[in-house]
């Protein structure tokens, strides 16, 4: 009779699941035994780093992933990147190792007490199995529930039910599949569809589960075919407009009166793929201009739900284009794409926008850039040009530490493509833990780390909120160049820009890291 174990692997490799991240403890090796040569592990140092890189390699394959991690210690450790995995609506799988059955009672060393309750209200499910015959169809459960949901899922598992061998009931579990649709009916695209049409000044306003969920070149078709100025939702983790296209008017700013007054004069606004809205400083003001109509369309329940204006349609986004494409009379468009301005210029270190031109000018097409440097916002969008699919991938709860991690994640997911990690000073810290695995599997990846010596963002917000002389601010003295070298990465420290554009323009055979100055500067 096959072991608990043999069938999970066996389940595993069935829906592809053969990349797992992790950062194994005593309670994970009876699980990690006699895994299959096909599969990969991916080690990383600690697990906030190894959440990280199965965020984006989730993001930047399209599928689930399987995430290792040690018990409850362990778990602890990942809750802060989980944050992120949760508005990303990344489907990771975490599995933990739990004590023995017979030791979980007393609280043995290193048991997960109440494992079930550890990672809520984070995972979109949490469970146990309640028996060593339970667990293929509980692993079987924490897979469906992270795909059905787009978000991670968690299971503990006793390290003695792996070795138990089960009988053919639980063999049945590995042909078993789980589909989702969410097909809006003919009623509600005729309605919408009729809406959108007799609007006279009608916007589009997009979030990131359209380039998550591969709508990036539709969303784009859209807006060209109804001519409509198009928004980006404030706070975005993916771009899924490209940022230089004439209809592009900028991503919304992250306060309830801002976007109120930049869709003011639009009789209907249509929200696609996108919260309604994710706010982050508090400004206050009314939810929508007068005479403002809000139709939000998005497959996310919850985001539908909490939203505290509009209406909502839940539905996948992809068959709402698609009738309006089919159903809306085409409106007249701009064609070509807006030139970039001329960047500006620091006076004792490099300005931002500078680097930013520089990746411009000197990287290829489809790059993707995993961008954690909260405090160059502003300076980012007013240079870059990004016109693919999956080019952008930003920590989606502003949870530090996802930068380094992710960028590793999205190389390793994503081979076919060039990655270039742009990472504030301050946030590098948070996972640096990553340049180990970068340089252990030697991945292809650039790093890009943004050195002014402060949290530049933070000191914003002191002036936003009238406190600026709090303490902690100031992170002066970090050498990342010698921190990369530790860990097995090439690195080098530019100060101008003719050595900046030689460094970028060479390529990577694996991990770099470049250190660049740059003036401290604002969000905004």
């Amino acid at each position: 009779m096959p072991s608990a174990r043999r069938l999970a692997h066996e389940f595993l490799h069935r829906r592809g699941l053969t990349t797992i991240f992790g950062n194994p403890g005593s309670n994970e090796l009876p699980f990690l035994a006699e895994l299959p040569d096909d599969f990969r592990y991916v080690l990383g140092l600690h697990e906030g780093a190894v959440v990280g890189m199965a965020d984006g390699y989730a993001q930047a394959t399209g599928r689930p992933v399987l995430v290792n991690l040690h018990a409850a210690a362990g778990s602890g450790n990942a809750m802060g990147a989980l944050t992120n995995a949760v508005y990303s609506r990344s489907p990771l799988v975490l599995t933990a190792g739990q004590q023995v059955r017979a030791a979980i009672g007393m609280e043995a060393m290193l048991a997960n007490v109440d494992a079930t309750q550890l990672m809520r209200p984070l995972a979109v499910w949490s469970g146990e199995p309640s028996c060593a015959e339970d667990v293929p169809r509980s692993l079987a459960q924490a897979v469906f529930e992270a795909e059905l949901h787009r978000g991670p899922s968690y299971l503990s598992v006793p390290y003695d039910d792996w070795g138990a061998e089960l009988d053919a009931n639980a063999s049945i579990t590995l042909d078993r599949s789980v589909s989702r649709g969410l097909a809006p009916n003919e009623a509600q695209l005729d309605e919408l569809a009729k809406s959108v049409a007799a609007a006279k000044n009608p916007a589009l306003v997009l979030g990131g589960d359209l380039d998550a969920t591969g709508l990036f070149d539709r969303a784009v078709a859209l807006a060209e075919h109804l001519g409509l100025p198009t928004w980006v939702a404030p706070s975005p983790h993916r771009l899924p407009f490209p940022n230089r296209h004439p209809l592009f008017r900028g991503v919304l700013p992250a306060g309830i009166a801002p976007v109120s007054d930049a869709l003011t004069g639009h009789d209907i606004v249509l929200v696609l793929g996108a919260p309604v809205f994710r706010y982050h400083q508090y400004v206050p003001g009314a939810y929508l201009p007068e005479g403002t109509r809000l139709v939000q369309v998005t497959d996310d329940v919850g985001a539908a739900a909490r939203a505290p204006m509009g209406e909502a349609l839940v539905a996948d986004p992809a068959p709402v284009i698609e009738a309006l494409l089919a159903r809306v009379p085409a409106r007249t468009s701009p064609s070509g794409f807006t030139a970039n301005p001329e960047p500006k210029a620091g006076t004792t270190a490099l300005h931002p926008e500078q680097v930013f031109a520089a990746l411009r000018e000197t990287q290829l097409d489809d790059t993707r850039y995993v961008v954690e440097s909260t405090s160059t916002n502003s300076a980012w969008w007013r240079q870059l040009d990004l016109r693919r699919e999956g080019s952008y991938f930003f920590p989606a709860a502003g949870g530090l530490g996802f930068g380094l991690p992710a960028a590793v994640g999205v190389a390793l997911g994503s081979p076919d493509r060039p990655v270039v990690g742009v990472i504030g000073d301050g946030s590098a810290n948070y996972g640096i833990t990553a340049l180990w695995t970068a340089a252990h599997y030697r991945v292809p990846v650039t790093f890009v780390i943004l050195r002014n010596g402060v949290y530049g963002a933070l000191q914003w917000f002191g002036e936003l909120l009238g406190t600026p002389d709090v303490p902690g601010t100031e992170i002066p003295g970090l050498d990342f160049t010698a921190i990369a070298a530790g860990y097995g990465v090439s690195a080098t420290t530019v100060t101008d820009l003719d050595h900046l554009h030689t460094e970028l323009k060479t390529i990577p055979d694996g991990p770099r890291l470049i250190q660049v100055d740059t003036e401290p500067t604002s969000p905004e």
